[in-house]
């Protein structure tokens, strides 16, 4: 039996608005395990009470005078690393923002809503707040220089491709996760289906940020899309899911319409359990993120005969969705995740020698 958390969190708060700086405190100090301990103004004034304070996790704005939200973060990821939770505007501009703090190393982020900050957001942001606190910093465990880089993914005859596609889950850490695995497969890698746990409006730059900083094809997956060698298609989400249908010799993403499944759209599960028919030609992959989503569908796949990998709990952000599978059965493999690229190389290659 898991220790229910009753921790109380100490969170120092980071806006240039005494306005949202007062309705956040007010908001936050009504959660149980939540401590507002100070606010700051600027990115100047924070550092000054993460000294003075030493918070257990910050709340950031983006947008702020003097140093950005931005530029503030990728400092203290690289002198005094903490979690974080961005607060970023609904806009273009802060879409890339969101992507680029989710990238850089932050827990996670939150859409300030145009309407203000009511009771509905507030309770939902100490929640988030909640669990970045209780999550591990990315950069208190570099995701590279843990191992060397993996030959295999360098290779430029990867070609063998031995006919099956690969599907994974994440949420919580996923942005940063999914970079770091991308960055190191090859341009003609095995077909790629992600559904990653996302604000639709963020998605378009997420895409856009992998597609130009990785040697495969990165695109929103639409309904009829034929998987291609190269490729990596990440579920729109909004709503509906991505399944996987095989259809002759091919595979096709499809749309989904229907409720939330586990809470989300697009969700996990309904990704993995699109391709049962087809374990054989699979390999399931589930990475960081929170709650149980994926996991099931993940133990079904290994039951019709896919490979199936989970990150390791050491470099998770949050260590939920792959102990929720881990612990139901569905792994064949736990890896670090600057090691998962390798491993997808090595059950996808004609030529690799699979034990």
């Amino acid at each position: 039996m898991r220790v229910t958390d009753t921790k109380r969190y100490k969170v120092l708060l980071v806006d240039d608005s005494p306005s949202i700086l007062h309705l956040l405190t007010k908001g936050l100090s009504n959660h149980p395990q939540i401590e507002v301990i100070g606010t700051a103004k600027d990115a100047y004034d924070a550092r000054e009470k993460i000294k003075a304070l030493n918070p257990d996790v910050i709340t950031l704005d983006v947008e702020m005078p003097r140093m950005s939200g931005l530029d503030f973060l990728e400092r203290l990821m690289r002198l005094r690393p903490m979690p974080v939770v961005m607060l970023s505007s609904v806009t273009l501009e802060g879409s890339a923002a969101a992507v680029r703090a989710l990238s850089l190393g932050a827990v996670d982020v939150q859409v300030k809503p145009v309407t203000g900050l009511d009771e509905t957001f507030l309770q939902e942001f100490a929640a988030r707040v909640v669990t970045a606190a209780r999550s591990r910093s990315r950069s208190h465990r570099p995701m590279t220089g843990l191992h060397p880089a993996p030959s295999v993914t360098k290779r430029a005859d990867f070609g063998r491709w031995n006919g099956k596609i690969v599907l994974i889950g994440a949420s919580t850490g996923g942005v940063a996760a999914l970079e770091t695995v991308l960055k190191s497969m090859p341009k003609d890698g095995p077909p790629i289906v992600v559904s990653q746990h996302m604000p639709e409006m963020f998605l378009r730059s997420f895409v856009d940020r992998l597609d130009q900083k990785n040697a495969m094809t990165v695109r929103v997956a639409s309904d009829g899309d034929v998987l291609k060698q190269g490729h990596v298609y990440l579920a729109p989400g909004g709503d509906r899911h991505t399944i996987v249908e095989k259809r002759g010799k091919s595979f096709v993403c499809c749309d989904k319409i229907g409720p939330k499944t586990n809470g989300h759209y697009p969700s996990v599960d309904e990704l993995f359990h699109s391709a049962v028919s087809f374990g054989e030609l699979v390999v399931g992959v589930i990475l960081t993120g929170l709650g149980r989503d994926g996991a099931a569908g993940l133990k079904a796949l290994r039951d019709a005969g896919a490979a199936t990998l989970g990150q390791n709990k050491e470099t998770c952000t949050v260590y939920g969705m792959p102990r929720a599978a881990f612990e139901l059965g569905a792994i064949d493999t736990q890896v670090p995740i600057d090691a998962v690229a390798k491993h997808i190389c090595r059950l996808t290659d004609k030529a690799a020698v699979v034990v």
